[in-house]
């Protein structure tokens, strides 16, 4: 059922922290994993952020690749450009993700609106979304 899970990743806590449970969900099912992250290059970027450059990006996306050949998972790795939540949810058609797993907020979110990146993807997503908090 979930073939291909998507796994938007960023810089944060809460992204590191629901590394753990794809980790375990991408196991259970035996799903194909892809991993994103996206070149932020919208004008509300932070340095905080650190996402608007392409080699700190590449650099994440090796990390996380690292975390999950740790527990015997194989992932795809994915580097884009542009707004995150409209860039997830493109990337989760391209990939025909039957699932998006991703944290509640992350460094391109903001917190106490409405308008953050977890709501959009929610919003727009062509598939499922699993939000760990």
């Amino acid at each position: 059922m979930f073939n291909t899970v998507l796994f938007p990743f960023d810089r944060s806590l809460e992204s590191r922290e629901a590394a753990e449970v794809v980790s375990d969900f991408v196991q259970q099912h035996h799903s194909r994993l892809v991993i994103l992250s996206v070149v932020q290059n919208e004008p509300t970027a932070t340095p905080s952020t650190i996402m608007s450059s392409p080699a700190v990006v590449e650099k994440l996306l090796q990390e996380a690749q690292s975390l999950f050949i740790q527990h015997g998972i194989q992932a795809e790795t994915i580097e884009r450009s542009g707004k995150p939540a409209f860039t997830i949810c493109d990337v989760a058609d391209e990939v025909a993700a039957d699932l998006i797993i991703m944290g509640t907020r992350g460094l391109l979110s903001n917190e106490g609106t409405h308008d953050s990146v977890t709501n959009r993807v929610i919003s727009l997503s062509p598939c499922p979304v699993l939000v760990v908090p």
